[in-house]
């Protein structure tokens, strides 16, 4: 057997008053530190780089990267148990003793470690009071300019069965060990990050062995996914599946990872068929926020699983967006990305003036707050963008002139970002520069494979320059990718659109109302409607549906219409006078 001989950071903790806690009720005391292990101790040296050396009924020894993650591990735990016992009475509560020491170990092929490094760890949690953490001298001298807790010099000590006196510092609990809920504006201070997320490994309901993969490589493929939302702080694979195969107690577990959320799910075949739960939990109050089941017949396992992973991914990244509206809403103060946020449940709603400007408004003051935020100017590019391709203003070219400039700094501040090439991509389109619209898309997909946006906006490319019969093509991506997004209503106007374009009137229409039956706000879904039922002879329902189009943009005239082409393609053009043809039918006004 070979030894290495290395300096490493030992955290040692033990059970205070353990033989007598499982002489007392050594059931219930067992399953509590099976629990503990479970959803605190595990997890909290996982996301803080620790391996765990070797386990004893009353304690365990860990090896950390550096003292300060040691450290911070030990604080969490600390903090952890301080909530857990509150309201338990002093003789079963379940109280740490830790010690943390930097120095020279010996590590032997399995793994284990020994020598003086371990040691001294083991008898500076002997020194140390319930509940708190006992430094060596060493150790603090890693950590006295890196951590904001006070720790008190308890002078040179003799600890047992070592031959030199060690210095003691001793963590100042009073101050450093105290109940989350002791200060609920302290705690919202330093709360989980915004849009913090752990994807617990999803449970494999049938028990089938052959199955696990899948199961694995959904949580795994989403957790990756998710990681791609901007300003989205997502724990990685191999801390969150610490969890798998153990009862999970959310709330704890948010508090050890520092998030706000936690994805939830199980898998079960039955025959010919997989069906995948999953629910979005708020990891601080415990409350479920939304809940999707998916029902696929098994095919090819790889093909389903990228599926699944899209449609949730993009699904996730709404609710979540959503969810922290609802919380900025609340901030006395908000911040720049509390108003982005705020921004984007207006921009949620629909594609109404008023939803827009509203949205819009809290773009602005976000930009105000923080000239180069990312966020706030894709955001108010894609409004402009919506504003003047869904109501025709008569600043319509200053609109999109002005969407494009925000777009463009955007990415000039952030290259990598999705969004803002998708969203360049969307304008591009509409400017008669198609070929750089559908480049930009495809960066878009390059960086984020679910942007189903940007198979959109390719299909709309297509319908503007003579290829509208290549344009359902991509919709059925946009819509397999993502088919309850809240811009579906868009698409299916898109593939009405290059319907007409081809003159297929009937689907047009059957494409056209599937569009209204998602969301009635956009006033060209119903001019689009208006002249495919005109072309068919249809003319009183058109003439419906163009006044449906009028009440919601009374501006709109057949002259605006062919006044503003999105494309010069010669068939194109040709479309469009068609239509035109069916807008004056339906009774929409001519100047």
């Amino acid at each position: 057997m070979t030894e290495t001989r290395k300096i490493a950071a030992i955290l040692a903790a033990d059970i205070v008053g353990y033989s007598r806690l499982v002489a007392a009720d050594e059931e219930g005391m067992l399953a509590r530190l099976r629990a503990l292990r479970c959803d605190l101790v595990d997890p909290t040296v996982a996301v803080h780089y620790g391996r765990v050396v070797k386990r004893m009924g009353d304690g365990l020894i860990v090896e950390f990267r550096s003292v300060v993650s040691a450290v911070r591990c030990a604080i969490v735990m600390q903090s952890a148990m301080v909530e857990r016992n509150a309201g338990v009475s002093s003789e079963r509560r379940i109280e740490f003793r830790v010690g943390v020491h930097l120095g020279y170990v010996v590590e032997e092929d399995d793994g284990d470690l020994m020598g003086d490094g371990v040691n001294i760890a083991a008898r500076l949690e002997g020194v140390c009071e319930p509940g708190g953490l006992c430094l060596s001298g060493a150790a603090y001298e890693q950590v006295r300019d890196r951590v904001k807790e006070t720790f008190v010099d308890r002078g040179e000590q003799a600890l047992k069965n070592i031959a030199r006196a060690v210095r003691v510092y001793a963590l100042e609990l009073d101050r450093a060990i105290v109940s989350p809920v002791a200060d609920p504006a302290a705690s919202e201070r330093t709360g989980p990050p915004r849009l913090s997320i752990v994807v617990l490994p999803f449970a494999n309901l049938g028990g089938d062995p052959e199955q696990e993969y899948f199961v694995d490589g959904v949580t795994d493929c989403l957790t990756t996914d998710l990681s791609r939302i901007r300003g989205a702080f997502v724990i990685a694979r191999n801390t969150a599946s610490t969890f798998k195969g153990k009862p999970v107690d959310v709330k704890a577990a948010g508090r050890v990872l520092n998030v706000r959320y936690a994805l939830e799910g199980s898998v079960q075949r039955r025959d010919d068929r997989m069906r995948i739960n999953v629910q979005l939990v708020d990891a601080e109050s415990g409350a479920h926020l939304w809940a999707d089941r998916f029902d696929k017949p098994v095919v090819n396992f790889f093909d389903m699983q990228d599926e699944i992973v899209a449609r949730l991914a993009n699904q996730l990244g709404v609710e979540l967006v959503r969810t922290e509206a609802r919380r900025s809403e609340k901030a006395p103060g908000p911040d720049a990305l509390d108003l982005v946020f705020q921004g984007l449940a207006w921009f949620f709603k629909g594609p109404s003036l008023e939803n827009l400007a509203r949205a819009r408004a809290f773009f602005e003051r976000a930009l105000t707050l923080d000239p180069d935020n990312i966020g706030a100017l894709v955001n108010i590019a894609f409004v402009d963008f919506v504003a003047a391709t869904a109501f025709y203003p008569q600043d319509l070219a200053s609109r999109l002139a002005a969407a494009e400039g925000a777009a463009t700094k955007a990415l000039s501040l952030s290259p990598e970002n999705a969004r803002g090439h998708e969203c360049l991509g969307c304008i591009l389109s509409v400017s008669k520069r198609t070929e750089r619209a559908i480049a930009e898309c495809e960066m878009a997909l390059t960086i984020d494979p679910n942007s189903a946006n940007a198979h959109a906006t390719i299909g709309w490319c297509k319908a503007v320059t003579g290829r509208g019969k290549e344009t359902e093509a991509h919709i059925q991506e946009a819509l397999r990718l993502s088919p309850r997004d809240l811009a579906a209503s868009s698409w299916m106007l898109i593939l009405g659109g290059a319907k007409n374009y081809v003159g297929q009137y009937e689907e047009a229409v059957v494409w056209l109302q599937r569009s209204m039956d998602a969301s009635r706000t956009n006033p060209f879904t119903h001019f689009h409607l208006a002249a495919a039922l005109a072309l068919l002879g249809r003319l009183e329902e058109a003439r419906a549906a163009a006044a449906a189009g009028l009440a919601l943009n009374p501006q709109f005239t057949v002259a605006r219409y062919l006044g503003s082409p999105w494309s010069d393609h010669p068939a194109h053009l040709a479309s469009r006078k068609l239509i035109a043809e069916g807008l004056r039918k339906a009774g929409v006004p001519e100047q």
